[in-house]
């Protein structure tokens, strides 16, 4: 009878042997992909690892994050977005984007981790009911996914939520705390008219709670192609907005060519007041802004700026506004090339794609999966390493149109 007891006993916990409670903790630590892999092997098991369970258990328990980097090779419309763990190198497809039978071709859009949704904003894009045909249009459509639904792949679908008041594509865009996204510049610049395009200064805040876009502050000038971050100032939050381009000047008076911004603006979150900040590089030492990835902390706010420029990092100096060389790629990459850049859980991330594209027939599909050369530099060891991945799809990623977003869970 002992034994009978002891065997019904144990069949009843998680894990044979361990109590619930550190059973509960280990099944929670897994890398999210394999969590989702190993629901099938009890009822248990499907119950607490499903994401609606396992995430707010997660928080309740205060576990480390998990840390995804979410990328968009293309218009998500056509090409699906992946969700990858560089620490377990899984991957996992999400949901295409619903399809219009007027609008294609969307990029230059700004997708933002808010739980427990992924928000797509803008973009620019391309109309069949526009006039003249072929030229870009802003866009003003939201999206959200709600990845808690992530174990259930049926109810996983692209929710379509209010328009921006401004259509925007390429602009500056941030997380404001647990019920905010504030949104600032643009214009209908894309990728395939790389010169073209409108500038506007509008700023925007959509409301969680009421589901609304509320107008700020305009920004002092037209300013599009520009990055964003949140960052706690010495009295409020603050929305520091950097780069980008605003007026166009032309070259021989035939050929537009952009005139690009050197500093900052920040906004004040509580006093709704802009201010400027001065030139953040001299004449000379650059032309333009390159890629940034923001370090941010357990509360969604910047602890440090990242800038990539001709393979080397620096890092943002706000005491001193200006850009100090923290190291330099690991691997070289050549001018031509593009790459992904992106910051997580204390490093910084560079992506470059091994397969490239020869344009002799884009319908034809590649035999191999590609490979992605990832290397990772530790902010906190100041050391590289380098490894490969294979994304799941037969196409070879372009970094000068692909779009990444970091995720913590």
């Amino acid at each position: 009878m002992a034994s009978s007891s002891t065997t019904s006993a144990s069949s009843e916990t998680l894990i044979p042997g361990l109590s619930d409670d550190i059973s509960t903790q280990i099944l929670l630590s897994l890398p999210l992909p394999h969590q989702l892999r190993l629901r099938p092997t009890c009822r248990r098991w499907s119950r607490l690892l499903s994401p609606p369970t396992s995430f707010p258990l997660r928080r309740a328990l205060r576990l480390p994050s998990i840390p995804l980097l979410c990328i968009f090779p293309s218009d998500p419309s056509i090409i699906p977005p992946f969700l990858f763990d560089p620490f377990s190198l899984c991957w996992r497809t999400l949901p295409h984007l619903p399809c219009s039978p007027f609008f294609y071709n969307l990029t230059h859009f700004n997708p933002v981790y808010l739980s427990p949704f992924l928000y797509l904003i803008g973009g620019s894009l391309f109309d069949t009911r526009s006039y003249p045909l072929g030229q870009p249009s802003p866009s003003g459509a939201v999206y959200r996914l709600d990845l808690s639904a992530l174990g259930n792949p049926h109810s996983l679908n692209w929710e379509r939520i209010d328009n921006m008041n401004s259509p925007r594509g390429s602009f500056a865009c941030a997380i404001t705390g647990n019920d905010g996204i504030v949104v600032a510049g643009g214009g209908s610049r894309h990728s395939v008219f790389p010169s073209h395009g409108s500038r506007i200064s509008s700023v925007e805040r959509y409301d969680v709670t009421s589901g609304k876009w509320i107008n700020l502050e305009r920004l002092p000038s037209y300013r599009a192609g520009c990055a964003g971050f949140i960052r706690t100032g010495a009295q409020e939050d603050e929305f520091w907005v950097m780069g980008g381009y605003g007026d166009y000047t032309t070259l021989s008076g035939v050929v537009p060519a952009d005139v690009y911004y050197k500093d900052a603006v920040v906004l004040g979150l509580k006093s709704g007041m802009w201010k400027e900040v001065g030139d953040m590089w001299l004449e000379g030492e650059r032309v333009r802004m390159g890629p940034l990835a923001v370090a941010e902390g357990s509360d969604g706010k910047a602890e440090a700026v990242f800038m990539l420029d001709n393979n080397e990092v620096f890092r943002y100096d706000f005491a001193c506004n200006t850009w100090l060389k923290e190291t330099s790629l690991k691997k070289k990459i050549a001018d031509n090339e593009s790459c992904g850049f992106a910051a997580m859980n204390g490093d910084l991330f560079v992506l470059t794609s091994v397969l490239k594209s020869d344009g002799s027939d884009f319908r034809r599909p590649y035999k191999r999966r590609p490979t992605l050369e990832v290397q990772v530099y530790s902010t906190y060891k100041k050391k590289w390493k380098l490894f490969i991945t294979h994304p799941p799809m037969y196409q070879p990623i372009d970094f000068k149109s692909t779009i990444l977003c970091t995720i913590q869970i």
